[in-house]
């Protein structure tokens, strides 16, 4: 599998993630919603806007990589967020809808946009304290992704302290089973 392909993978996995976890958080309280469980980011509504935040901050720098990146540079519209733990949206509905729309860009970024050879160079950024790195892309997408699965499953404990189960997490479900595909060409055939 190419590397665009691979990510593309992982932007449809973080689609369906963001789905089901926006989902279960719709059954809690207003209260629960916003009750600091203790978490890096307290609540859950913190844990949503941190996972927004991290990825409009990313999503930032990503759009510097090239002057093609026309879906990233829509999402200017969007708050620009200056610190880890801002809550740039204060109600589900709100976060929802940016969350939707963010989800949307990555996704047409990685399937019209980027290129396998973008993956190859390195972007020069500052990170949220001025600091400059230059890293491998394809490293730094990696890590946009994981970040985003890493606090999902900080909220998926939360949620299920709550009762509330927000179903199967595995990216193993969105890879192809090639054996299962074959053996249903076969029948068709």
């Amino acid at each position: 599998m190419d590397i665009t392909t691979h990510f593309i993978r992982l932007a449809d996995y973080n689609q369906r993630m963001n789905g089901q976890v926006y989902d279960a958080c719709a059954k809690l309280t207003v209260d629960q919603l916003n009750r600091d469980c203790g978490a890096f980011f307290g609540s859950p509504l913190g844990i949503l806007n941190h996972i927004l935040v991290g990825d409009l901050l990313w999503l930032l720098r990503f759009s510097l990589h090239s002057k093609g990146y026309h879906s990233l540079a829509e999402l200017k519209a969007l708050p620009s967020p200056v610190t880890l733990d801002e809550i740039l949206f204060a109600d589900l509905a709100s976060l929802m809808a940016a969350r939707h729309r963010v989800d949307t860009a990555i996704k047409q970024w990685l399937v019209s946009e980027v290129s396998a050879d973008d993956f190859n160079r390195t972007l020069r950024y500052r990170n949220s304290k001025g600091q400059v790195s230059e890293r491998e892309f394809a490293g730094l997408v990696s890590h946009f992704f994981n970040h985003q699965t890493h606090h999902r499953g900080q909220l998926s404990t939360l949620l299920f302290q709550y009762d509330i189960d927000v179903g199967v997490t595995d990216l193993l479900i969105d890879i192809p089973d090639l054996q299962q595909a074959a053996d249903q060409q076969s029948l068709r055939d």
